[in-house]
């Protein structure tokens, strides 16, 4: 798949690019883990996600946030991060003028970059939020959620107990006219190693349900 390179606030973005084949293909952008632990573009649980819209059809980007492998600029505690993201989803959508839907995922802490961005751009269809981290991060932005999306979540897992997540989605149900999936996995951790395969099915099934509602 494509490399590309983009220009964001502290310089070069470092990202990887899979182009749909149909002209109005619907676009899809894709967010790393904490830097500071390790995250990157390359993380399984994002290597999974960014496959599964490409083999959906979309066009399909992610990127290392500044700082991360060949980005340029220092980890940014989250405010540059979501400007990363902007640039990225920006590049995204000039790239392809005629989507037909756009979708934001993210990871941990790329599902709350992700759910940021979403507050920020109401063009945004559907979103796909793995292991959001509620108990360390403020969600409180989400009101109103712009958009319905599939939150997953692990049943074992000890960095953002489940109760933590339950708590967001509780507060997001209460919203009229979007509907949030929420799906537990039992057993799975935070870090799905073992796990992948959940996330493909999950996520996957979900993928496949709204694309039957609302062809792209």
């Amino acid at each position: 798949m494509p490399e590309v390179v983009l220009t964001g606030a502290a310089g070069r973005i470092e990202g990887r690019y899979s182009p749909g084949k149909k002209d109005n293909a619907p676009i899809a952008l894709i967010l790393h883990p904490h830097p500071k632990a390790g995250g990157d573009m390359n993380h399984p649980v994002v290597a999974q996600l960014f496959l599964l819209f490409m083999k959906r059809g979309f066009s399909v980007l992610r990127f290392n946030f500044r700082g991360v492998g060949r980005s340029q600029g220092e980890f940014d505690s989250g405010i540059g991060e979501l400007a990363d993201a902007a640039t990225a989803l920006d590049w995204l959508q000039a790239t392809n003028p005629t989507a037909s839907q756009c979708w934001v995922a993210g990871y941990s802490f790329g599902a709350w970059i992700g759910m940021q961005l979403l507050m920020r751009r109401p063009e945004t269809d559907g979103f796909i939020s793995v292991s959001p981290p509620t108990n360390a991060y403020d969600f409180s932005f989400l009101a109103p959620c712009p958009a319905s999306g599939l939150i997953l979540h692990g049943g074992a897992d000890t960095v953002v107990p489940p109760t933590e997540v339950d708590r967001v989605v509780a507060k997001l149900r209460t919203q009229k006219g979007i509907v949030i999936d929420h799906e537990v996995v039992e057993g799975a951790g935070h870090f799905w190693g073992e796990q992948l395969k959940d996330v493909e099915t999950r996520v996957g099934d979900y993928l496949d349900k709204r694309l039957a509602e609302n062809p792209a």
